[in-house]
């Protein structure tokens, strides 16, 4: 069996291995992997990790991807990559940032739009306040004449701000997500999004570095891990969303998860069935292609397919 990838969750676990098992231990339990059938280790926290581990899984190829506890990306241990990747490097760096982002922010939007749309027929209750509905696809309409990047940035941060806040509406009031919320980490369902994006953004992340493109030089997003942030916005609304708010609305409960006085923790028992969700839902393959559409965008200037 090949696993894509393998978490870790949470504080106080040991990685270590073996010359043939990477060896997960965590309270009383004990996990071990095949170490050349890890494909992606992703350490969500604080742990230890031995540097003979990492030597020996970068040797094996596998890519270490590191976490804050809230899911934000802090770093990536990789493999050499080959000799050309500064070519593609500058190829990315001078591609048309404006047409990328208008066709990412605009992939976001639809996914979005489909997601409430799901929950709408699936609970049979409508989210929308009125107008919202209108002003949601007035901005898919007006990305198209949007010249500069602030302004397709502010506008994809707006929408993305009203679908969380619309979606809350679908879930019980006490578990107190009322929006999205990057750091900390105050509710369940914030935790559950972080920690489900951290998965998808590890995931991403092999396809990135192994089509040599620099992770950092995003479209839309600006800043550290900015490109994988862009092919994973508009997957989160189909391959995340979907198992969070279905899990928060119907089976959480209070002893799921910790509140603390700056953090919520999940518990054991719901990181492991998100994972099992997530194994399922973001798939590999869909990852893969999204990289590689954009990859064959930057090589022959056509036009950017993206996925949602």
């Amino acid at each position: 069996m090949e696993y894509p990838w393998v978490s870790v969750s949470g504080f106080g676990a040991i990685i270590k291995s073996t010359q043939k098992h990477l060896i997960i231990q965590k309270k009383t339990r004990t996990e071990q992997y095949p170490i050349g059938e890890v494909a992606n280790l992703l350490v969500v926290g604080g742990h230890t990790i031995q540097s003979s581990t990492i030597s020996q899984l970068a040797r094996n190829g596998t890519y270490i991807s590191f976490f804050d506890p809230d899911g934000t990306p802090t770093g990536t241990i990789r493999p050499f990559a080959d000799a050309d990747q500064k070519d593609l490097f500058h190829e990315q760096q001078a591609a048309p940032r404006q047409r990328f982002a208008i066709a990412i922010a605009q992939a976001s939007i639809k996914s979005r739009l489909f997601a409430i749309e799901r929950i709408q027929e699936s609970q049979n209750v409508h989210l929308f306040y009125e107008g919202e509905f209108d002003v949601l696809q007035k901005s898919l309409e007006e990305l198209e004449y949007l010249i500069k990047l602030d302004e397709i940035r502010r506008l994809h941060k707006l929408v993305s701000d009203m679908y969380y806040e619309i979606m809350a509406r679908s879930l019980p009031s006490d578990l107190g997500f009322r929006r999205r919320t990057i750091k900390p980490q105050v509710d369940p369902v914030n935790a559950m999004l972080s920690f489900g994006y951290a998965m998808l953004y590890g995931n991403c992340s092999i396809a990135v570095i192994g089509a040599r493109l620099n992770p950092d030089m995003g479209m839309l997003y600006a800043g550290k891990g900015g490109l994988v942030q862009d092919l994973i916005d508009p997957l989160k609304a189909g391959m995340i969303d979907p198992i969070v708010f279905q899990m928060a609305g119907k089976s959480l409960i209070a002893s799921d998860y910790e509140l603390t006085k700056d953090r919520c923790m999940l518990s054991d028992a719901v990181i492991t069935a998100l994972m099992k969700s997530f194994y399922s839902t973001v798939t590999t393959e869909k990852v893969n292609e999204q990289v590689n559409n954009f990859s064959k965008s930057l090589k022959n200037y056509g036009d950017l397919k993206i996925l949602y």
